[in-house]
């Protein structure tokens, strides 16, 4: 019996009971299997049900045709920037709080997500998993960054974890007093990884292939067409290891508190990017003879380096063309590209694990790139830290300030003037009770109100202007809260 207590969003008081509620994802106890390409199929069609909300037309009887009012008192009415509960409001309206009663070493975890594309591309997911049936569950957490669509994100949210979950099942558990091997797990998440990436590619070339209607191959195209980053962490308690797995530039970092009492950013991931020399040095040995294949910070044109989805990454260039003639995808990479040896990307992840030191106070940030590209490791896990002092009766912070911030009128061509559009400290402020939130504010603008409603007033698609989607997860471990 899974038993996560949720955190409402409201202000929390110690010692008061809380409201149970279900999380977003619930995982239950036994196999989950893998998708092969027909499973990725029927999670397409089931997904792809369009509800047709069709135009409605009332009939008149013959002659009265409505005349249309004019109302020369209305003037266009234009919508102020969010006020400062506004604001709170778009900023917590996707965030989630559980205290978690029954995995020993984790005391509660936050999240987050906030939306400018449309729909948003980011998903995320959290959850129990039991790899085996007479071992205590895990806690697992997900971040998907979508891109070029939302669709191979949703997949991943639905599907990902699941199949991880059936990979490990089928490995000989360890015995009493065992610890199993960090390269037996890795090798399984990562063939985990890399068969649910397959089984996307596969699905898109058989339905090509088939006798299947034309709205039925497009459908199974769509995961193969679309992207996705994935950054997934696995918590076993029993042998209080923390496992991260990550396919493109989503990020986790663990704060630990030293014993002079200071908080160190360690970084579990690293960006996986052309920017990376580590990836572009392995895609230079994979591809001999194309060393040109990062420029400018990207692969091929895509920022990532590895990725799920991405057909036009992973097809020979005629593959592709053919592809998207007959199923209106994206058009082949540029041929200046001079494609010789696909595919160049993949979703093998970097895997790390981490033993959760007991008494040693630590937390856990997961984060996309819509949140590290304002904030640093060591900003956020300094940030996190303060919010953790500013529960402490009369506790105060390095971001205490007297009174409220006073700015000169903004706008967002002060940005060219020297104002800085990232995180600085002067404009760090503690009001979240959430933790994600916390630091979803903070690196939208903080304390500067004007800033970080106008970020929010931005609608799509100029918003991703000024913001990317944005999803956060925080767990708290043992000693800490």
């Amino acid at each position: 019996m899974l038993r996560i207590t949720r955190i409402p969003r409201v202000q929390l008081h110690p010692g008061r009971a809380c409201q149970t509620q279900a999380p977003h994802h619930r995982f239950t106890k036994g196999p989950q299997y893998t998708p092969s390409s027909s499973n990725v199929a029927g999670y397409i069609a089931a997904a792809s049900v369009i509800v047709a909300i069709g135009a409605w037309w009332s009939i008149s009887p013959p002659g009265l045709v409505p005349f249309l009012k004019s109302r020369p008192d209305q003037h266009l009415i234009v919508e102020s920037d969010p006020s400062k509960a506004e604001v709170t409001r778009i900023l917590s309206q996707e965030s989630y709080s559980f205290i978690v009663r029954n995995i020993a070493g984790v005391e509660r975890y936050d999240g987050a997500r906030l939306a400018s594309n449309s729909p948003c591309e980011d998903r995320f997911t959290h959850g129990l998993v039991s790899p085996w049936h007479d071992c205590s569950p895990w806690l697992a957490l997900g971040l998907f960054d979508g891109h070029a669509g939302w669709q191979t994100a949703d997949f991943l949210e639905k599907k990902l974890i699941s199949s991880v979950q059936h990979s490990l099942s089928q490995i000989k558990p360890p015995s009493d007093g065992q610890v199993m091997s960090e390269r037996i797990v890795h090798n399984t998440i990562t063939k985990a990884f890399v068969d649910l990436d397959n089984s996307i590619i596969k699905a898109a070339e058989d339905a090509a292939e088939s006798d299947l209607p034309l709205q039925e191959k497009v459908r199974r195209f769509v995961l193969a067409f679309a992207g996705s980053c994935a950054l997934l962490s696995l918590y076993d308690p029993g042998t209080r290891s923390l496992h991260v797995a990550c396919v493109g530039d989503s990020r986790a970092v663990l704060g630990q508190q030293s014993p002079d009492g200071k908080w160190k950013a360690a970084p579990l991931s690293t960006d996986q990017t052309g920017s990376n020399m580590a990836e572009v040095a392995k895609l230079n040995d994979e591809h001999p003879g194309e060393e040109s294949l990062a420029q400018g910070g990207r692969v091929l044109g895509l920022v990532v380096s590895r990725a799920f989805g991405d057909g036009r990454w992973k097809w020979p260039s005629e593959t592709m063309k053919d592809f998207s003639r007959r199923f209106c995808g994206p058009g082949a990479l540029s041929s200046k590209y001079n494609i010789r040896t696909p595919p160049y990307i993949t979703a093998e992840p970097v895997i790390t694990t981490t033993t959760i030191e007991p008494g040693r106070p630590s937390f856990l940030i997961l984060a996309t790139d819509g949140m590290w590209d304002r904030l640093s490791n060591q900003q956020a896990v300094d940030l996190v830290a303060a919010w953790l002092d500013s529960r402490s009766t009369g506790a105060s912070t390095k971001y205490s300030k007297p009174g409220p911030p006073s700015y000169p009128a903004f706008d967002f061509g002060d940005f060219w003037k020297g104002v800085s559009p990232g995180f600085i400290e002067e404009r760090a402020t503690i009001q979240d009770d959430n933790a994600a939130v916390h630091l979803m504010r903070n690196s939208l603008g903080g304390n500067h109100s004007e800033l970080i409603a106008g970020r929010l007033a931005l609608t799509p698609p100029y918003s991703r202007n000024r913001r990317d989607d944005i999803t956060i997860q925080v767990v708290f471990f043992d000693n800490v809260l």
